[in-house]
């Protein structure tokens, strides 16, 4: 007969022992040691890239005592913003083990779009740019079908996407092969000058420590009911307001300049909300098991096909979107929107920010933290007046120590009996 919990005489010391444990996670050294436990294990995280950051940002920053200034790093943010937004939605496609090749070529169409319909058709600005993101999301839905209903590889389907869009864009500019948008148009405006008011930067940074701090501890809470090692409220708070304070300081750095950019703000504002999707919904957790183990997560009753379908609408609508944010950075659209570098930087983005090219594990913010770390080292090498050839390559060094790095994790998590 099964021997009752409740009368089980080593269920109090069970109990001592976790709540020790708890109390030994809450102190400063158990947190040391708890992160120190998940470096070993393979669980990274951000750590790799907030210390790549670090070690650029120092380097250029010897190098040219301008590159650290607030008006160069306000220049940064307006051009993270475009390719981040593109990054995105590769972090979508990503997680489930896909990849999508055309997300410059969307960008590039779409942003032509909005100035046929715009300035050449007379459309609303609001109107061309819904329809601009309402046809990237079509494109997505194609690749979708093809590869739900036949099979196709998402390599081959959004390689052939690639010089199909691209034909269409050359095709809808026509012979002049650009078009100027109005430099007074509030579109423009958003993605040259507008930045927000002293005010409203403090207020927005301070909303978001009260919500970091909001979300840890229901977290924590949870962890608590469920019989789990928790931080103490203490604790949590402590971090929200080192984070604020941070923040907080920054924003005033960067007021020392023009500001924090609306164009990043708005960047930022759909990390979080693609943060929340991922790691909170229903969805969410449905792209991490269809990215993990494809046929597991069938077997569980997710509707695979259906994930699928989402990550690629989602990542051809962001890439849309990043082109209508790239046409009012330029004030134009043209036949070279979305080529060059675009498509490979959005994609290096999100792997360098540690999104997992194994499907299965990373994060919205990897194309936030990623897109600094590309945007840092093509500012630093302009201020220093070098060939754009060095920037390609120390890029690409940059994307195959993130991929080594991430391939090891991924051992050790094996090894630790956490992939």
């Amino acid at each position: 007969m099964m021997k009752s919990i409740e009368n089980d005489p080593a269920t109090p010391a069970l109990l001592d022992r976790r709540d020790e444990r708890v109390r030994h996670d809450d102190s400063f050294g158990g947190s040391i040691q708890a992160f120190w436990d998940r470096i070993r294990s393979g669980d990274l995280g951000s750590l790799p890239v907030i210390v790549g950051l670090a070690i650029i940002w120092t380097v250029f920053q010897a190098l040219n005592p301008v590159f650290l200034s607030s008006s160069n790093l306000v220049n940064m943010l307006f051009d993270c913003s475009t390719v981040g937004v593109i990054s995105l939605g590769i972090v979508c496609i990503l997680m489930v083990g896909e990849i999508d090749l055309s997300v410059g070529s969307v960008s590039g169409f779409a942003s032509a779009l909005v100035g046929v319909f715009w300035v050449n058709q007379g459309w609303p600005v609001v109107l061309a740019v819904l329809a601009a993101m309402i046809v990237g999301a079509l494109i997505g839905s194609l690749y979708a079908f093809v590869f739900n209903r036949f099979g196709m590889p998402s390599f081959v389907s959004t390689l052939s996407g690639l010089l199909a869009v691209l034909g269409l864009q050359l095709y809808i500019l026509g012979a002049t092969g650009s078009i100027n948008l109005p430099y007074g148009s509030w579109l423009v405006s958003f993605g040259q000058i507008m930045v927000m008011p002293d005010p409203i930067a403090y207020l927005l940074v301070a909303l978001a420590g009260i919500a970091f701090f909001f979300a840890s501890y229901r977290t924590s809470a949870r962890r608590r009911a469920a019989g789990l090692s928790a931080k103490s409220a203490r604790g949590l708070l402590l971090r929200a307001v080192i984070i604020t304070l941070a923040l907080e300081a920054v924003a005033f750095y960067l007021n020392q300049s023009r500001g924090i950019p609306w164009m990043f703000g708005l960047f930022v504002g759909l990390t979080a909300a693609m943060n929340y999707a991922l790691t909170r919904t229903k969805w969410g957790r449905s792209m991490h098991a269809v990215g993990g183990n494809r046929e597991a997560a069938r077997r569980s009753g997710i509707n695979v096909s259906h994930i699928y379908t989402s990550a690629f609408v989602m990542c051809a609508l962001l890439a849309a979107t990043g082109g209508v944010l790239s046409a009012a950075r330029l004030a134009t659209a043209s036949q070279q929107a979305g080529t060059g570098d675009v498509n490979l930087n959005a994609i290096a983005a999100a792997v360098i920010g540690g999104t997992s090219l194994f499907g299965g594990r990373g994060s919205a913010y990897s194309a936030l933290l990623g897109i600094i770390v590309i945007q840092s080292i093509a500012s630093g090498l302009t201020l220093l007046d070098l060939s754009s050839s060095l920037r390609y390559m120390i890029t690409g060094a940059v994307l195959a120590v993130a991929v080594i790095v991430d391939s090891l994790a991924r051992r050790s998590r094996i090894s630790h009996g956490r992939a």
